[in-house]
């Protein structure tokens, strides 16, 4: 029997390494229509102090993103007063965004992804889902708290799709900045 050269098995076993956005990071570019259909950039949404960046799946069908937009719904305002924007982001189009938006009464900004490009710049895309999947471009969900500059000060993820970080949490990043 042939042996294979050990780097050779090592590469075909191999997974590939995602390195998502780091604490420390300048963050990747953000632009994306919001549910009125205007294109919109972070630094055009940022608060005094920054942007609580939300990735999410889908407003549409995901349950777990609809729980977890509601929850940080109620955390909007505290975000807010800590000088923080709160930013949602999908690969739902604006239309799907402004229904949700206007059923659930959120008043922060959610941005529309639909070619996953945003996603992709992140390197959030999930890989579970291969073309022809209605999940196909959604991201891996993640918060990311990034300062005034652009610079990731804060990163909250989960394994597990069904698990989401939540308001407590995020507020607590914030906090722990001590800006």
């Amino acid at each position: 029997m042939r042996m294979l050269p050990a780097f050779i098995a090592l590469s075909v076993i191999a997974a590939p390494v995602v390195a998502f956005p780091a604490v420390g990071d300048k963050a990747p570019a953000v632009s994306g229509a919001d549910i009125a259909g205007k294109t919109r950039t972070l630094k055009q949404l940022a608060g005094r102090k920054g942007t609580v960046l939300m990735f999410f799946r889908s407003a549409s069908w995901c349950p777990f993103c609809k729980a977890q937009l509601i929850a940080m719904n109620e955390s909007a305002a505290g975000l807010n007063s800590r000088g923080y924007a709160l930013v949602g982001l999908s690969y739902d189009d604006s239309a799907v965004l402004a229904k949700f938006a206007a059923e659930r009464k959120v008043a922060w900004p959610l941005l529309s992804d639909p070619q996953s490009k945003v996603i992709d710049g992140w390197q959030l895309r999930d890989p579970a889902y291969p073309p022809g999947n209605r999940a196909h471009g959604v991201p891996l969900p993640a918060v990311y708290v990034i300062d005034k500059r652009g610079v990731i000060r804060a990163r909250l993820m989960e394994a597990n799709y069904r698990q989401r970080p939540q308001p407590e949490a995020v507020l607590a990043a914030v906090d722990a900045l001590g800006q």
